[in-house]
């Protein structure tokens, strides 16, 4: 190799690598600081696309966490609701059962206070958790977690949607309950009994004439209610009502409207005179609705052949034969009709109207004309079925309460099926946290594999690139000075 002062190779190459090995000196010092092993796009370009993606990966979950976290705050306060309305649905359901027994003696009127209290109280707990119809969570919650291969996979419903979802009483079916005494209005009647500073029937009275059977045969019963100087309530005439047909089993009672109502399970009719401050605003009539019921067409006297007609009920059947004498007075008619139908539990009453027969029973029953009068006269005036009216729950003391606790079971089922999907979406939401915090600790273990520095390889490295950068310098001197061997040669010249 020759010798050269202009150009020292060797020197060259120490110095390149001395820049080198402080490059990897340089780099070895930066994964040790920063705990990183890609610390620039140039690191490890590929590696660092896809320790990206998985960082994005990790946000999304990590944020996904949060909401479903959040939902199940969300929906743990609604189960809480839900608890203590169930526990409300019991109250009503004692309180409805209380007022369903025929043998209450308390006021249904004040059970019917709480009642309503009560229904109340579920709608506004309802609003609270949202889940009355239309609230903020009466609908199809949609919780994002990530992690899923698409956003279908990505997120998680709870449908609590529709009205089958709302517990307000409406959507519960219970809106419009009532346990409150019921009873027949008298026809016309317009008065308020609940106004506590009106008196009623101020030095004088009304009287009211029932016409009923109790199973001992048929009775015309008149009460009095007598106002005196100071005149009654609304109440004190309930109970003067009441003190006098307790033992007929008929009730008196204020209905919803405030009006004078009677209910009870006895067959009976009732009317009366109108008195200028009494209860009863104009002359009124009324049958017993809460019983099925039917009246006959304009009742007469059978002229010629008999009258026939068959009443049939779970029991059997019972034919009727009604004569011109058995007719000729509707007391004598009402006694021949009931001996015909002894047992069947199917009774008639004179009607308010003084002249025609209303057939009243506890249970359904038919009725069949097979025989017209031979003239003219009877209980009705058309061959084949006549129509019965079936009893409305309102006008019996225990029907508003019967069909309350009807209405409550289902609303009990109904808010179970609700409870159901918001425990079943906590149990989901749960899972689903459960995954993406697997998903967050493997992810994130992958990434650590692409991005983190490995720390005993990098001292490692440190040490060999300073043993390295040493030994290139000390290089870089023994080239520096192999010239200066020419000036050996020039002075053996001279």
């Amino acid at each position: 190799m020759s010798i050269s002062i202009q150009t020292n190779v060797a020197a060259l190459n120490a110095q390149y690598f001395i820049s080198q090995n402080q490059t990897f000196q340089n780099t070895a010092i930066e994964q040790l600081s920063s705990g990183y092993k890609i610390n620039s796009s140039a690191d490890d370009p590929a590696g660092l696309a896809v320790a990206n993606e998985y960082a994005g990966e990790i946000t999304q979950l990590t944020a996904g966490v949060q909401n479903a976290t959040d939902g199940v705050s969300t929906l743990q306060i609604a189960d809480g609701g839900l608890s203590n309305i169930s526990q409300i649905l019991g109250r009503l359901q004692t309180l409805a059962s209380e007022a369903a027994s025929g043998t209450f003696q308390g006021n249904r009127a004040t059970v019917n206070n709480e009642y309503q209290g009560l229904l109340a109280e579920v709608n506004r707990q309802a609003a609270n958790i949202g889940l009355d119809t239309g609230g903020v969570n009466n609908t199809n919650l949609t919780v994002y977690t990530g992690g899923g291969s698409s956003q279908a996979n990505s997120q998680i419903s709870v449908d609590l949607s529709g009205t089958n979802n709302a517990v307000d009483a409406t959507a519960l079916g219970i809106g419009a309950t009532s346990v409150a005494g019921g009873g027949t209005g008298i026809g016309g009647n317009n008065i308020n009994l609940n106004g506590t500073a009106t008196t009623f029937l101020t030095g004088t009275s009304q009287s009211f004439t029932f016409n009923l059977n109790t199973g001992s045969g048929n009775q015309a019963v008149t009460v009095n209610v007598v106002g005196g100087v100071a005149g009654l309530s609304g109440a004190q005439v309930v109970g003067s009502l009441n003190n006098q047909l307790q033992a007929y089993g008929i009730t008196a009672s204020i209905g919803s409207a405030g009006t004078l109502q009677f209910g009870g399970s006895t067959p009976f009719s009732v009317n009366t005179t109108a008195a200028g401050t009494g209860p009863v605003s104009t002359t009124g009539l009324a049958v017993n609705t809460a019983d099925y019921n039917l009246t006959s067409t304009a009742f007469a006297a059978v002229i010629g052949t008999n009258e026939a007609f068959t009443i049939q009920n779970s029991g059997g059947s019972y034919n009727v034969s009604l004569s011109p004498a058995q007719t000729a007075t509707t007391p004598l008619a009402l006694t021949a009709i009931n001996n015909q139908l002894t047992g069947s539990g199917i009774f008639a009453v004179q009607a308010p109207d003084g002249t025609d027969i209303s057939f009243q029973s506890g249970s359904s029953f038919s009725v069949n004309e097979t025989a017209l009068a031979g003239t003219s006269g009877g209980a009705f005036t058309a061959l084949g079925s006549q129509v019965v009216t079936a009893p409305t729950a309102g006008s019996s003391t225990t029907g508003n309460a019967l069909a309350a606790l009807t209405a409550l079971t289902t609303a009990i089922s109904s808010l179970g099926l609700v409870q159901g999907v918001v425990g079943a979406g906590e149990n989901k939401l749960q899972y689903a946290t459960n995954l993406a915090q697997s998903q967050i600790t493997n992810i994130s273990a992958a990434e650590s594999g692409i991005r983190d520095a490995d720390v005993a390889a990098a001292a490692a490295n440190l040490t060999k690139a300073q043993v390295l950068q040493q030994t290139s310098l000390a290089a870089l001197s023994q080239a520096n000075s192999a010239p200066q061997a020419v000036l050996s040669l020039l002075k053996n010249l001279g």
